[in-house]
């Protein structure tokens, strides 16, 4: 089943948290985990993004005093990530991990603004360099899966011309086979956040050298700018595997 309209059922996914992602074993042994959560309330459009703008100041202060274009590719992290790129066949220096794009784009003054949930996750994922995928929770049927790809799939990206994936390619989908996730850098139009959106899957991706801790307090983080806005959250998250 979808998940129910209400954004009261969304709160009740909160008691089954734990088995709302799973990462299948051949997408372990790539070192892939998660940390993930829920939130909702009122709809996107109805949110004033004006609310995130002391923050989104505030980490640009951060991002500048403690970084330069020059320095940030020494960031243990953000080597994580590129390590991690090279070994799924990407080139990191021309495909930039999204959680590095968003501070390059940030030392060079052309911060992005989307809509106010979207930059709730872009402000936490630059924070702690950490990819952050925002997922629409009444647009998919649960549970989520993150596996390899068999081949042939058809993923729809935001922005881009629908594609099929090659064999190998790690990839999160519904319970449904919907491609909802590129691991861990392009998400699927199919359950991208939008105007209406009320209820959201919240999920830091993982890769080998970045620890567990620093996945989940980047979900916290993103709970915490939204209930600037006015959402609720879970109070727990969880982790897969």
């Amino acid at each position: 089943m979808r998940v129910p309209q209400l954004a009261v059922a969304c709160k009740d996914l909160c008691s089954s948290l734990s088995g709302l992602v799973a990462v299948d074993e051949p997408a372990q042994g790539l070192g892939i985990r998660v940390a993930y959560s829920l939130a909702w309330g009122r709809p996107v459009e109805e949110l004033d993004a004006g609310v995130l703008r002391g923050e989104e100041e505030r980490l640009l202060r951060e991002l500048r005093e403690g970084y330069s274009l020059e320095t940030l590719r020494g960031d243990p992290v953000v080597r994580a990530y590129r390590d991690f790129y090279w070994r799924i066949g990407i080139d990191p220096t021309k495909t930039r991990p999204s959680s590095e794009a968003l501070v390059r784009r940030a030392l060079r003054g052309r911060w992005p603004r989307v809509n106010p949930v979207v930059d709730a996750g872009n402000i936490a994922s630059a924070r702690y360099m950490v990819p952050i995928g925002l997922y629409d929770a009444e647009r998919f049927r649960p549970p989520a899966r993150i596996t390899l790809a068999r081949g042939g799939e058809l993923f729809n990206p935001i922005g881009g011309n629908p594609e099929r994936l090659g064999e190998g390619t790690p990839i999160m989908v519904d319970a449904g086979g919907v491609v909802m996730h590129l691991y861990p850098h392009r998400d699927s139009r199919e359950t991208m956040v939008r105007p209406e959106t009320r209820c959201i899957l919240i999920l830091a991706a993982g890769v080998p050298g970045v620890e567990q801790q620093r996945l989940e307090a980047a979900v916290r983080e993103v709970q915490r700018l939204l209930g600037l806005l006015g959402w609720q959250s879970c109070p727990e998250t969880a982790h897969a595997p």
